[in-house]
């Protein structure tokens, strides 16, 4: 019997998946224009990539007021749904199993991308030095920009967005998808209400951290609604990271508190996004060890994880996933290659985002490297 522990089965909930390895959410901006629809190059790319034990899909916006980047897809519009429905059947067809990310960037866009509009967001605070991915409707050079000035969401807006990703998750699992997985990590809208760097407010969504976490609450519960199944449910966090400008005065109690009122919520999964740039600091050991302790369900932890600290990490037992994010992206068959122990190719940094092909579907698997 094969012993590696990235090899076993896990049930999350009535999916299961017959390894510990994960594709993350990664943003490639390739969805048809006009529209932001999902398409037939990103259903191949996804299909390819079926092996691992679970696939999030990139981040899909729920609202138009909710897009940050360029040619990222939607998950709001009737052809939208159909686009995803194209990708969720191929990777099912490939035998995949796949959640869809939910996104809503609140104050990381420009007005460019939201016909003029100024973004959202908890508080009127600019993310500063913060810059987004833009593309001109003339067809000139796409490049990025310093994120607009948000305007704080009120009360009655707060409300309605609840209500959009209640409809998102409606969305995806009539597009196909097997869960959701909420984007409530790297200083979007939900992390902007969360931190209390990010959040100013001084009403029932500000102030102490019962009301910071009120609006990711009410998200997952939300999302719950609309997947009709709390194990279908999904969240993404970042405790250490401080990306995109959201800092937290104490982010331990801030995330331990987080992970006790999704477990109290019965969400499937946690996943955790680890600092991962170069010289990043390890999240401690010991703050694993207590979140473990405050969520009952599937731990996913991801940031440049290695086979062998994959393996280390499932066995100890604070994480049960593991996600291999740009190591995916130039290695279609990943898990294969961690299986044997092949060498992992190297991706292509300047087709990561936006194009066809190139960079996205044309990376070879070890047989057709051999071949």
């Amino acid at each position: 019997m094969n012993k590696d522990p990235l090899f076993q089965p896990l049930q999350l909930g009535g999916l299961a998946l017959p390894n510990r390895i994960v594709m993350p959410p990664m943003t490639r901006s390739r969805a048809s224009q006009p529209g932001d629809e999902a398409n037939d190059l990103m259903a191949a790319y996804y299909a390819q990539r079926a092996g691992a034990g679970l696939i999030v899909s990139e981040g899909t916006y729920i609202d138009p007021l909710g897009k940050g980047y360029a040619w990222t897809p939607g998950i709001h519009t009737p052809a939208q749904v159909a686009g995803w429905r194209k990708v969720t059947g191929a990777v099912h067809a490939a035998g995949g199993r796949i959640f869809a990310q939910l996104w809503h960037v609140g104050r990381l866009s420009h007005t460019s991308l939201l016909g003029g509009r100024q973004p959202v967001s908890s508080s009127p605070i600019q993310a500063q030095g913060v810059n987004v991915f833009i593309a001109a409707e003339d067809g000139s050079t796409p490049g990025f920009v310093q994120a607009s000035v948000p305007r704080a969401l009120t009360v009655d807006e707060i409300r309605e967005v609840v209500d959009q990703y209640r409809a998102a998750a409606r969305n995806a699992i009539a597009a196909g998808f097997d869960g959701v997985e909420l984007h409530g990590a790297n200083g979007y809208l939900v992390n902007q209400f969360i931190d209390s760097g990010a959040n100013t407010r001084t009403d029932a969504y500000g102030g102490s951290l019962e009301n910071r976490l009120r609006f990711l609450g009410e998200v997952a519960q939300a999302l719950i609604e609309g997947a009709g199944d709390a194990s279908r449910v999904g969240i993404r966090l970042a405790p250490l990271t401080t990306l995109n400008g959201c800092v937290d005065d104490d982010p331990e109690t801030t995330y331990l508190g987080a992970a006790r009122l999704l477990g109290q919520l019965g969400v499937g999964y946690l996943h955790i996004a680890e600092a991962d740039w170069d010289d990043a600091p390890l999240m401690p050991l010991a703050f694993k060890q207590r979140l473990r302790e405050a969520f009952p369900g599937v731990l996913i932890y991801a940031g440049k994880y290695t086979a062998e600290r994959a393996r280390e990490a499932v066995t100890a037992g604070w994480a049960d996933l593991i996600a291999f994010g740009r190591p995916f992206v130039a290695n279609p068959d990943l898990p294969e290659r961690l299986r044997v122990g092949a060498p992992l190719a190297q991706h292509q940094r300047d087709t990561l985002f936006g194009g066809g092909a190139q960079g996205l579907t044309d990376y070879p698997t070890l047989a057709q490297a051999a071949a």
